[in-house]
């Protein structure tokens, strides 16, 4: 089966599933939820791959239309093409907020803000004046490449390495937070050490050299002239590989647990939620007692 449309390990989105949007217990409610949330089914399958194309097609048409002598050349072909998507994305998110009992936790959650960012600025255009606000209507138009970001919603490896970063984020802010202590500390002996002589004329200058040294970037805009400078920036070179690989580590650690953490269909009596660990005894999203 394709990955773009094969069934989520949890029937509805991670983001979704996670603040409990309440699927409909029956009706036209419940069928439209199958089709536009679920993805083991036929037309939710075929509804997952339509929105697919449809999203990549509105990306093409937007990198398109940043290509000038494109479009000049096909400037009407592009505004009907993106009417049509933004029409179409939006009949989605209407459809959407109708078939679930929670329509505005779908509204603020990550999902649905993205759902509403990939049509917002085609209708802000219409109000917005050309060349006099925000200097020109197309830096509206740039925010409808968050479209992209819709695309989450339907590949099985995007949602693992969602749920893999948000269960390390605790210990990455850690991590972080000690890069940040080695930046300040670096950049100020850096201050010191070279001085303004050689461009380093205050301390956050100091931190930008520390933060390019230590992601090895080099600019190279600013460099350590003294041999104890220079000392100082083969430690941070050095140090920055292992910058690179804790968090991928990190999140690589998460992932292969999420893989060996079987997950089963239990339904929640309070909340709906449908998929928890085997072994849990209590629901993950509400802390209800499970069946």
């Amino acid at each position: 089966m394709n990955d773009l449309t094969a069934p989520r390990s949890d029937s509805r989105p991670p983001a979704v599933a996670a603040v409990t949007l309440g699927k409909p217990d029956g009706g036209w409610r419940r069928r439209l939820y199958d089709i536009v949330f679920e993805s083991d089914t036929e037309a939710g399958r075929r509804f997952d791959l339509a929105l697919i194309t449809a999203i990549l097609l509105s990306i093409l048409v937007v990198v398109l239309d940043s290509v000038q002598w494109v479009s000049r050349k096909h400037a009407l072909t592009f505004d009907v093409l993106e009417w049509t998507f933004t029409l179409l994305f939006t009949v989605e998110y209407a459809l959407r907020l109708a078939c679930v009992q929670r329509p505005l936790r779908y509204a603020t959650s990550f999902f649905g803000i993205i759902d509403l960012l990939s049509v917002l600025p085609s209708y802000l255009a219409i109000f917005v004046p050309e060349l006099q606000v925000l200097l020109d209507v197309r830096i509206l138009r740039l925010l409808r490449i968050f479209r992209i970001l819709k695309l989450t919603l339907y590949v099985q490896e995007y949602t693992m390495l969602t749920a893999a970063v948000s269960a390390s984020r605790r210990k990455i802010l850690v991590f972080l937070s000690m890069v940040l202590m080695v930046v300040l500390v670096m950049g100020t002996v850096m201050y010191v050490v070279e001085g303004p002589e050689h461009g380093f004329t205050s301390i956050p200058k100091g931190m930008y050299w520390a933060i390019v040294t230590m992601t090895t970037v080099g600019y190279g805009d600013m460099t350590p002239q003294s041999d104890v400078g220079k000392v100082i920036a083969s430690l941070m070179m050095l140090l920055g590989w292992g910058v690179l690989a804790v968090p991928t580590g990190i999140v690589t650690a998460e992932m292969t647990s999420q893989r060996l953490r079987p997950l089963v269909r239990r339904r929640c009596p309070s909340c709906g939620q449908e998929t928890h660990d085997a072994d849990a005894n209590f629901c993950k999203a509400c802390g209800a007692a499970l069946e």
